[in-house]
């Protein structure tokens, strides 16, 4: 059986250069005292450790993919890519911009809102398409939420981030986030001194869908190769055996019993 890759957790020198490397600027006031506020946490209380941040170009449009375990992912998500001098714009659902101070995080801090089941549905894409041509870092949880998967492995995607990727013509780096549903769990307290895991890898090879029409079945099949990077990057963390099939939240069993009768 493979045996777990986790990054060294970082040592304090390592902490402290990162603080000083990280980019502040063109953060907005609201989410730059956000990150200052959570940064002390995330270096303090946590065994953090990270790898691959070699991928991540210091300019031009990124789309960053990444499994989505905790609530806490966008703050060491963050973490990561400041610490390697860019500033991350997030997809968050419409409702956040509804809290407050939540909505002036989001809203300076130049982020996109998400309006599920609406006409504005697509609103999403195009912002995304627009901040990534103007060199922006975009970060996509392509799962769309929490993993429902039973073991935390990837959930099956839907093929937002294929779009976006293939219509944009970016870089798409996979990361994967491990531990964070220790210092988060989605029951039961908050964990301290957890071990943390972010891992980027290298670009996604999408050149078979470049210059292709945007069809179902070609975006599908980007987003089937997004999700394939994640997944083995997370596999390679957990020093574990995937699935094979990704559990499908929108797969609904349907009960076993006797055919129906015919009419007539």
């Amino acid at each position: 059986m493979p045996t777990p890759n986790l990054p060294p957790a970082l040592t304090p020198g390592q902490k402290l250069l990162a603080t000083l490397h990280r980019r502040r600027r063109t953060s907005g006031f609201w989410f730059g005292l956000a990150i200052s506020i959570l940064w002390p946490f995330v270096m303090v209380f946590t065994k953090l450790g990270w790898r691959g941040g070699e991928h991540i170009p210091r300019t031009g449009g990124l789309l960053i993919a990444a499994n989505h375990v905790s609530g806490c992912d966008p703050i060491f998500d963050t973490a990561f890519v400041i610490a390697h001098r860019r500033m991350p714009r997030y997809l968050a659902k419409s409702e956040l911009w509804t809290i407050p101070i939540v909505r002036s995080v989001l809203g300076k801090g130049r982020h996109i809102p998400v309006y599920r089941e609406s006409t504005r549905a697509l609103d999403a894409f195009r912002g995304a398409v627009e901040a990534l041509e103007r060199g922006e870092v975009v970060v996509f949880y392509p799962e769309g939420t929490y993993t429902g998967d039973p073991q935390m492995w990837p959930m099956k995607a839907k093929n937002g981030i294929g779009r976006i990727a293939v219509q944009s013509g970016v870089p798409v780096i996979p990361l994967a986030n491990w531990g964070t549903q220790d210092v988060l769990p989605r029951s039961g307290r908050p964990g301290l001194f957890k071990r943390v895991s972010v891992v980027a890898g290298p670009p996604v090879d999408l050149s078979a869908f470049v210059g292709k029409p945007r069809t179902r079945g070609n975006l599908d099949a980007a987003t089937a190769a997004i999700m394939s990077a994640v997944t083995g990057l997370v596999a390679d963390v957990r020093g574990e055996t995937p699935p094979e099939r990704a559990f499908d939240p929108a797969a609904v069993a349907e009960p076993e019993g006797p055919p129906e009768p015919l009419a007539g």
